[in-house]
């Protein structure tokens, strides 16, 4: 995600974490226990993107020269580092049809483009939702709860962004942006590894990125994602990939969860479908990060997300443990869209 976005776009996903202890009890269902609810606190520290900075043991803190020429695997386009802080590069414009001007550009400064965040081909990043390939009318849904502060992000005073760009967009702009993501087609970039060890990492451009000294730590009860190239992240490259650490066993007990249910919870697949690849206007999870997977689940176990259509998800994710959500999530991330 280009560095200008990142650093005067605030992304919804991010600005959560800003809220999660203020009411660390589920709000819809049974309560957690205190435990849980430490624990999933305790989460906002690796779900919830940060800005962050290079600051780790290897990585420069220097600022960028904007007249550098900036290059992205597989691309034979160039920008200046100005551009890309400035502009939505399209990188491999091959890859997607041609693009309505609020995805390419926006209309600023009432709206930024939402290939900024989303990246030009829909496909997200963990900190973003990845719009490809979703529903139509589910998209039409979010921007709605949006710009009725029902999905949370208003509640901080600092970071608006999601519901004033919800609301500042034009209704033919909306049809437009909902059409064009709705009918891309979802490339999964995300490969999920199990492991009980991960590289030691740090916040930089609201992704967690390895501090490059190669220490390692236990991962834990925590889902690690990280870019497998970082230049091409921070360029905005809407091919570049991720790598999700879990916890070993994880996806195996997520399948268990999500074909047979678990705690009295109704299975994943009764409503997202077979290999959760989606149902009408239930979007589909396979494929997708599952650092955004299990902070959206998070979000629904705080009752955080709170449009009528969230009901049956804050519902059915107050049964689920921290452990329950990180394992559905790595199965989901792991299953091909």
């Amino acid at each position: 995600m280009r560095t200008g976005s990142k650093v005067g776009i605030a992304m919804a996903a991010m600005v959560f974490a800003c809220f999660l202890a203020s009411n660390p009890m589920a709000a819809f269902g049974q309560s957690p226990s205190q435990s849980q609810s430490a624990a999933i606190t305790a989460a906002e520290a690796w779900a919830f993107a940060k800005q962050g900075s290079p600051g780790a043991p290897t990585a420069s803190a220097a600022t960028p020269n904007p007249h550098q020429l900036v290059h992205v695997a597989g691309s034979t386009r160039t920008y200046t580092q100005a551009q890309i802080d400035d502009t939505i590069p399209d990188w491999f414009p091959q890859d997607h049809p041609a693009m309505p001007k609020i995805v390419s550009t926006g209309h600023k400064p009432v709206v930024e483009g939402c290939g900024g965040c989303h990246l030009v081909n829909g496909a997200g990043v963990p900190s973003t939702a990845a719009l490809a390939g979703l529903p139509r009318a589910y998209i039409l849904e979010q921007i709605a709860a949006f710009r009725a502060d029902e999905r949370g992000v208003s509640t901080v005073a600092t970071l608006q962004t999601m519901p004033k760009e919800a609301r500042g967009l034009a209704a033919a702009d909306l049809q437009l942006a909902a059409d064009y993501f709705s009918k891309m087609k979802f490339l999964p970039h995300t490969r999920v590894i199990e492991t009980a060890t991960v590289p030691k990492t740090h916040w930089h451009y609201f992704v967690l990125r390895p501090d490059g000294d190669g220490a390692r730590e236990s991962l834990g009860e925590r889902i690690i994602e990280t870019p497998s190239n970082f230049q091409d992240y921070a360029a905005n490259s809407d091919r570049v990939s991720f790598i999700a650490y879990v916890p070993p066993g994880s996806i195996e007990r997520g399948a268990i969860i999500a074909s047979q249910g678990v705690h009295g919870a109704q299975t994943c697949e009764s409503c997202h479908g077979g290999d959760l690849q989606g149902v009408g206007n239930i979007p589909p999870l396979a494929g997708r990060s599952p650092t955004y997977i299990v902070r959206e689940l998070i979000l629904f176990r705080l009752g955080k997300r709170t449009n009528p259509g969230a009901a049956p998800m804050r519902a059915e994710v107050s049964r689920l443990t921290l452990q329950d959500l990180i394992d559905v999530a790595a199965y989901a991330g792991s299953r091909k869209s």
